[in-house]
């Protein structure tokens, strides 16, 4: 059995943006050499996620109202989290979305449903975090 690592690096500009992440993570694969295996994808930052759905700009919008009405971000002072940084929602928010996603890989590709790809979730950005590629397998 074999295994591969690989940090993936994000800096998203805004403190909340989905970033489709699945090319690189599908390199990763093919930079492993792995064909038959498991691949981990989780975010290394708890104010980050890492989740697998369809590509959609209209499902990703509403993710972003869905996830606001269940945990927003202002007014700061109606969590007990926050205090040096304002950043609660986002904790909140990473909880519903997931930390990892594990997606089997065979003949050397991921083996995803229909519409299936994997993203990463800043959900308090403007600082540079990153996203943990493991792959094991033969």
């Amino acid at each position: 059995m074999k295994s591969f690592r690989k940090e993936l690096w994000f800096e998203v500009p805004q403190r909340r943006q989905i970033v489709h992440i699945t090319p690189e993570v599908e390199a990763c694969v093919v930079e492993s050499g792995i064909r038959e295996g498991l691949c981990l994808v989780n975010a290394m930052h708890i104010s980050a996620s890492v989740f697998i759905n369809d590509n959609e700009s209209g499902l990703h919008r509403d993710y972003e109202r869905w996830l606001e009405g269940l945990a927003p971000e202002k007014p700061y002072d109606q969590y007990d989290h926050n205090g040096y940084k304002d950043n609660a929602d986002a904790h909140l928010k990473r909880t519903i979305m997931g930390r990892e996603v594990v997606v089997a890989i065979t003949d050397g590709v991921l083996d995803f449903g229909p519409w299936e790809q994997i993203f990463y979730y800043e959900l308090d950005g403007r600082r540079k975090k990153r996203v943990l590629v493991k792959i094991i397998g033969a």
